[in-house]
């Protein structure tokens, strides 16, 4: 008997099988069971994006970041969990292999991807977002597509996959890049939807910015040894990035109402940043502090990594960038390996005590990769953590030790509690059920059992990142 599609394609990539593997169907499923007991303050839906590829056409050569974009979203009104959903966004090619009709509009660069890293609302519109080029597409509240977005006609060019709200202005800001272009897009959009400000700021390589940092005064860019690989490409990659030893490492700190060659470049030694956690000034904006999750490489294997990061853990870092001096002093805030770091979304620019983050496996995307290869269930998280960067402790809150963890979203209680005064919402995979959870964590009793954990029908895939997005009032 000759193995079908699904068999063959997890045999030959470790992104395809176990609990990366993608889901076949899209479900709708209304009254989810709960056990616990739902805050009454959540009222809203908890969506998360990440890579479901629909068919691979070479398994061997797939890129976990290249599989097409599903986000899945539970809606929790009145202390009920009134329904799940899991959604493709339909991209053209997404649209053509479920037999629709493409829903069409407008590109950039002739590039159509279904975003497939992160979901948002901004201006009253539920974008799916992705890096490299591509635009965000618009989704209804039941995660239907509505089509690529490009801000009303005003974005110059692709989106990001990582944006910041200012919550002083409620704007929106992000750092574009493109494979062909030979600069990389600060980019501003107005609480009207549109782009306001620009800023084209030249850089060498085809760097891959996947996130920035912002504070009150400043943007910072991370110009690191990671960029587009014509050899890559050429070898068949879906994600043809690739670790690049020449090149010297270097953030950069731009005015926030600054020009391109108001950009102080400071060099660093070789690294990679996924993941900032949050950013602020001290000293009246003579030094900035960022939190951030650290690699010391990746995409350093064949072909770049063909498949996913390398085996290099992560590790939560501080830099702190003298303006005056022209330095920037590192130090290890945690050595064991964590991702996906967060803040309350309230003190985005602004200086934090608590952050989240999920805690990998010993090695990391090490740990993550031989799980997979060992067809265990071991896979991204094996806990979220809670750090107070004041007193410099931490707290783990674990889940099944064969179970996986994704990012943990904070949620404040009310718009003006206490900074850990709210949830940690996750999904969470229970190798019991052999399905997923959504957890809900009270942030000041962090270790204790969840408040409330709501059981979905059916396996979310590891993913990437969400947020919550709460009714308007």
């Amino acid at each position: 008997m000759t193995d079908g599609p699904e068999k063959q394609e997890q045999q030959t990539n470790p992104y395809l099988k176990g609990l990366f593997a993608p889901v076949r169907e899209e479900v709708t499923a209304h009254g989810l069971t709960v056990t616990g007991r739902i805050p009454d303050g959540l009222e809203g839906r908890y969506l998360r994006n990440g890579p479901n590829p629909l068919g691979v056409d070479d398994p061997a050569a797939h890129h976990w970041f290249s599989g097409a974009g599903m986000v899945h979203g539970v809606r929790l009104r009145d202390g009920r969990a009134e329904w799940y959903r899991n959604r493709w966004v339909r991209s053209d090619a997404v649209a053509e292999k479920l037999g629709e009709k493409p829903l069409g509009g407008p590109r950039h660069q002739d590039m159509d991807f279904a975003a497939n890293t992160h979901i948002l609302r901004f201006a009253g519109r539920h974008l799916a977002a992705v890096e490299g080029g591509s635009l965000p597409y618009e989704l209804d509240e039941e995660l239907n597509t509505l089509g690529r977005y490009d801000f009303q006609g005003t974005l110059p060019g692709g989106f990001a996959a990582h944006t910041v709200i200012d919550p002083a202005s409620g704007e929106l800001h992000a750092v574009a890049y493109c494979w062909a272009y030979p600069y990389v897009q600060y980019l501003v959009a107005g609480v009207d939807g549109r782009i306001k400000r620009r800023v084209d700021i030249p850089v060498e390589g085809g760097p891959m910015m996947h996130d920035f940092s912002l504070t009150e005064r400043y943007v910072l860019l991370y110009d690191l040894p990671v960029g587009f690989s014509m050899e890559a490409a050429a070898g068949g990659s879906t994600f043809p990035y690739a670790w690049d030893d020449g090149k010297q490492a270097r953030i950069g700190v731009l005015p926030r109402e600054g020009r391109a060659e108001d950009v102080i470049w400071l060099d660093i030694d070789p690294c990679f940043v996924f993941h900032p956690m949050n950013a602020y000034e001290k000293d009246g904006g003579q030094r900035i502090v960022v939190d951030l999750v650290r690699y010391d490489k990746v995409f350093a294997g064949a072909k770049g990594g063909v498949q996913g990061p390398d085996d290099f853990p992560p590790r939560l870092e501080r830099w702190t960038i003298d303006l005056a001096a022209r330095t920037v002093r590192t130090e290890t805030l945690d050595d064991r390996p964590i991702e996906f770091p967060r803040v309350d979304p309230r003190r985005a620019t602004g200086q934090h005590r608590y952050g989240y983050g999920v805690l990998e496996p010993d090695g990391g995307y090490a740990g993550q990769r031989h799980a997979v290869r060992e067809g265990g269930y071991q896979q991204l998280g094996v806990g979220l953590i809670k750090y107070d960067l004041t007193s410099g402790s931490s707290e783990i809150h674990r889940l099944h030790p064969d179970g996986d963890v994704g990012e943990g979203v904070f949620v404040p209680a009310s718009p003006d509690a206490a900074e850990d005064d709210g949830w940690v919402l996750a999904y969470a995979f229970d190798p019991d059920r052999q399905a997923t959870d959504l957890v809900v964590l009270a942030a000041g009793d962090f270790t204790a059992e969840p408040v409330a954990r709501i059981h979905l029908p059916v396996r979310v895939p590891v993913g990437f990142h969400g947020n919550w997005i709460p009714d308007e009032a």
